[in-house]
Order: C-alpha cells, then structure tokens, then sequence
C-alpha cells in the first residue's frame, strides 16, 4: 500500500478496543481520523513514531466524571486526564451540572464540588456547549443534564422536598431543552440530599423528555449500602418507564456495595443487573479503588469507615488530614470537626476490595474515574485510575486480560454511550489513540500524595494532534463537544 499521510505510529502492538486478541502492525493518521492499519511498509507519512513493540490503544474514555467546570480552564487543567491517556470525559454526573443554571448565592453541596455560584452562569445548555466549543481543551467532552441542577432552578433553591406538578413540567422543558441542544442525557443523584426528596415518580415525569428527544438515563443511585438492591429495581423501573414501549439506556454510576456490613452483597446486585437485563439496557462504571470522594456530610459519617479531609473552605490547611487527627487536635468530637470543617470534602473507605474486583471484571462494567479535580486534597483516582486498571489489575493481578482491560476504556464505553466512530482502532474512527509500555505502565498517585502523573503512558493523540508525551503536555487544545448521539432526526 503506497500512500502518503500526516501521521504513521509503526510497529506497534495493537489493541483495537473490541477486546480482540492484540496484534502487529502501523497506523496511519490523516487529519482527526484513522485512515489505515496494518502494514503500512509502502506508505509514508510526514511525521513517523516507532512504537517498538509498545502498546497502541484507542484513547481511554472516563466513563464518570466531574470535569464540567475543568474542560472550560485550557489543556493545563486536564493535565491529570490526558497523562494517564484519556482523551474523551463524560461530565454532568451525580445529577450535577453547570448548565442549565444560573445562580446568585453558593449552591448547596455537593454541587459545589464544581465550586462557587461564580461557576453557575449558564443560562442554557447551549451557552455551555457554546463555551466548549470556543474555547476547547486537549479532551472530547460527552455532557449530561444534572436533575439537582435543574431542582435548583425550578424549586428557586427549596430543594429539600418533593416537586410540585408544575416545579416537574418546568425541568421537563429544561431537559428536553438540554437535550436538544447537545447533553447526551439526563443523570440523578437520588443519594444527596438535594435530590433524595425526588419521589421514583418525580425522576420518571421529568425524565420522560428522553423519550421524545432521545438520551441516556444514569444516575447515582438512593442507596449504595443496605437497600442498594432496591435502588437498583428504582433505577430500572425509570428506565423502564420513560422509555414506556422502548426502555432508555441506563447507566449505574461508580458500583458498589457500601459499608462492612454489605461487604459481598455485589455477588447479588450483579445477578439482580443481569436478570432485569434481559429486558432492558444496563451497564456501570467502576473506579479501581476501595474508597470514595464527595462532599463531608456529618450526619453519614461512621467510625468503622476512615476519612481524610479533601479541602475545607474555613479551613484549608486540614485538607489531606485525617479526620479523626483533626477531631483531636480540635479537642471535639468527630462529628463536631466534621461541622466545623464545612464546606468541606472527604475520601470516605467504605468499600471491600473482593467487590471492587468482582464488579470490575464483570462485563457490563465501563473504567470511570470519578475524579474530583478542584479539590485541594483529592482521590488518587483523579489521576491514577486508568493506568492503575492497566497495570496493578491486568498485568500483576491477571484480573482480566489487557485486551479486556483495554475494552473496558474504550469501545465497551463507546458502545454504551453510543459514541460514533470513538473507541476502535479501525479505518474511518477518530485518531485517539495513547501509545503506552504494557510492562511499566503503572499509577503513582497515593492517598498520601495524590497528584502524581502515572508511569508509562508515552504519548497521546486525541483528533490527530498530540495532547501529551512522556515529557508533559504539549499545549494543543483538539478537544470537541460531542453532541447527543441519540438526538432523534
């Protein structure tokens, strides 16, 4: 084959994102898209990259994430995506996003995990696509419709109660709004206490605008812990009910099974998923760590769960401390600190690893990182989780394949999120693609120092363009709003 092109990555071994076996060979790169694979000895092309046997992947797709306001900031701010070789971030998560919204005074938490009222000036879905599109960053951006987001709107911030029929009509034309304007659906955060007051019914009457204009139902579910079997049957009962003849797509954010006492529930909530998945959609995402992160909330805190401090707006400097060490040095109880702290942010260990791993492997699971990247202290997931899924689970666990481990960031995650031509490695698809060394590729980020790049991701290409090599990020700003792929014609 003799052509010539901008771009050809040789000798690389090859995961196409299908979760097919790996294999030999080049890829040649023409503009944002992929235009040949295999060998490409005759071709040329105007820049050429010896892989040298190292790993070609198509660019990893954090499934969950919190980067509304981050992808507005320039490449800089996604310094923690783009090294571990993300190229596209699905934002508006937990029932949380900057638009529709435009806000005069602080929102309540955790919608200021995006931070203050300065941040919510969207008057429109439309203005925040138009903001993506004006200034893009070095990521694809996939943006969902936060109910919290559009109760604080519609109920004027009296959010702690169910809505009126006409509260409910209100965001149902706001939703339908979004929708039409490029968010690829509508998501819940049914467990805080913004959104909790929200009856089933409530999530169904709003959420019925996916039906006429086309979208994704994802949601944070009621409850992770003792009814989290429940809160399932809740979320694809919504599915289910929106969609009436063709149930909606659904996605069950950040699985888990929360607290000691539901330690190994996962063996039922994974059967309960694939029994009522005979007749509907489903899939989750997962992030590869035995802790959470939101806001502090005094009243869920336990003593059997440590915490550590993620920022505090009175008091910044307790930001990496654990709780309890503050609660002490305070002369107070833990509960006490906690109230005092606020605002605040916490990583929460709550989780047993035989779950994590149990619902990693399983196949209807998707790699979201669910990084919080404004707080001061945070998650090591924000910056570690996909090569920690590559290196620490595939590769010194043997949890799964690389091939499987790669599919589960890339095309599993395209194919859920109906992502058109992302996600493979194949003639035609976009060129995101992150080069890495299989034998090194590794998280460095810890609780005790969470903003470390990761090991072993060599170089990045999001559209075409290089975001990141092994040296840093390049300053290149290809990133694209991603509009609804499932927008009705």
């Amino acid at each position: 084959m003799s052509f010539r092109c901008d771009l050809i990555i040789r000798d690389a071994t090859i995961f196409d994102g299908t979760g097919a076996p790996r294999f030999q060979g080049d890829v040649a790169v023409n503009n944002d898209r992929i235009v040949a694979v295999g060998d490409l000895g005759g071709a040329a092309g105007q820049e050429e990259v010896d892989a040298k046997g190292q790993a070609l992947a198509p660019g990893f797709i954090d499934a969950h994430t919190h980067d509304d306001r981050a992808v507005l900031c320039g490449p800089a701010c996604m310094h923690c995506k783009v090294s571990q070789g993300v190229t596209t971030v699905v934002v508006g998560n937990c029932g949380i996003s900057l638009a529709p919204l435009r806000l005069a005074k602080r929102p309540p938490p955790p919608m200021d995990l995006l931070g203050d009222e300065s941040w919510f000036h969207y008057d429109s879905f439309a203005e925040y696509a138009e903001a993506l599109e004006k200034t893009p960053t070095n990521v694809n951006t996939v943006a969902f419709c936060g109910h919290m987001s559009l109760r604080v709107e519609a109920m004027e911030g009296d959010v702690y109660r169910a809505a009126t029929d006409r509260e409910i009509a209100h965001m149902q034309k706001r939703l339908r709004g979004a929708l039409q304007e490029g968010a690829t659906g509508f998501s819940t955060g049914l467990y805080y206490p913004p959104n909790n007051p929200a009856p089933t019914q409530e999530v169904i009457a709003v959420g019925e605008a996916l039906r006429d204009v086309g979208g994704i139902y994802m949601t944070h579910m009621r409850d992770e812990a003792d009814h989290v079997l429940d809160s399932i049957r809740e979320t694809l009962r919504i599915g289910r009910e929106v969609g009436v003849d063709k149930p909606v797509e659904v996605i069950i954010s950040h699985h888990k099974c929360s607290m000691p006492e539901n330690f190994g529930r996962s063996r039922e909530t994974l059967a309960l998923m694939d029994s009522m998945a005979q007749d509907q959609p489903v899939a989750f995402d997962v992030y590869p760590y035995p802790a959470g992160s939101t806001v502090l909330m005094p009243d869920k805190l336990r003593q059997d769960t440590p915490v550590i401090v993620t920022w505090s707006v009175p008091h910044p400097e307790m930001s990496g401390r654990n709780l309890d060490d503050v609660a002490r040095d305070w002369g107070m109880t833990r509960r006490a600190a906690a109230e005092k702290l606020l605002p605040a942010g916490a990583i929460t260990f709550q989780m047993d690893e035989a779950d994590v791993r149990r619902i990693m492997k399983h196949p209807r699971s998707m790699i979201g990182s669910d990084g919080l990247p404004h707080d001061d202290f945070p998650h090591p997931r924000l910056w570690g989780t996909f090569p920690r899924v590559l290196g620490h689970y595939a590769r010194e666990l043997q949890l799964f394949s690389l091939e499987t481990a790669v599919h589960k960031m890339t095309g599993r995650t395209a194919a859920v999120f109906g992502l058109p031509d992302r996600g493979v490695i194949r003639p035609g698809g976009f060129a995101d693609l992150v080069l890495f060394d299989p034998a090194t590729v590794a998280d460095r980020a810890t609780f005790e120092d969470p903003k470390q790049p990761s090991a072993g991701i060599n170089r990045v290409w999001a559209n075409g363009e290089t975001t990141y090599t092994a040296a840093g990020l390049t300053g290149a700003a290809p990133g694209r709003f991603i509009r609804n792929p499932r927008k009705a014609a």
